[in-house]
């Protein structure tokens, strides 16, 4: 397995991944316009970087992600907004490799910590990140309007 940061070639496949998502969440399994995908990662201004776990050809699983600032201080922080493996792929190590990766990415421009939420129903989720040593902070609230 490898990881590596999506490139704009990678778009067709970032959307089936996006569907996947939307399926896990109880939403309809279908993919955002590819056209949407590559104009939000690969346009003149990036919302986010998005590495894929890789095995040979087959793409096993993503994360995306973007700095966040201030965090404390003057520091910046590194948010993952989406960890996800597909189904197939589970128990494999592929979701640590990808923490792992974004994590280095954070050390690599200066990040002072990486951040992410969870939901509280996602029971894996919450194992998976207990059993990486990670502790929840009860201190945030996380909200969410409509723009």
């Amino acid at each position: 397995m490898r990881i590596t940061e999506a490139t704009e070639s990678d778009a067709d496949e970032i959307a089936a991944l996006l569907g996947e998502v939307e399926s896990y969440y109880g939403g309809p399994a279908t993919p955002p316009p590819v056209e949407q995908v590559r104009a939000a990662l690969f346009g003149p201004r990036p919302a986010a970087t998005v590495l894929l776990a890789r095995e040979g050809e087959q793409v096993l699983g993503m994360a995306s992600y973007t700095c966040l600032w201030p965090a404390a201080g003057a520091d910046v922080s590194l948010y993952m907004k989406e960890l996800f493996v597909r189904e197939a792929a589970r128990r494999r190590g592929v979701a640590d490799a990808l923490m792992n990766a974004v994590a280095e990415a954070g050390r690599a421009v200066g990040c002072s910590r990486l951040e992410w939420t969870a939901d509280t129903d996602n029971q894996a989720a919450l194992d998976f990140y207990a059993a990486r040593g990670n502790k929840r902070n009860e201190g945030k609230v996380f909200y969410r309007q409509p723009l």
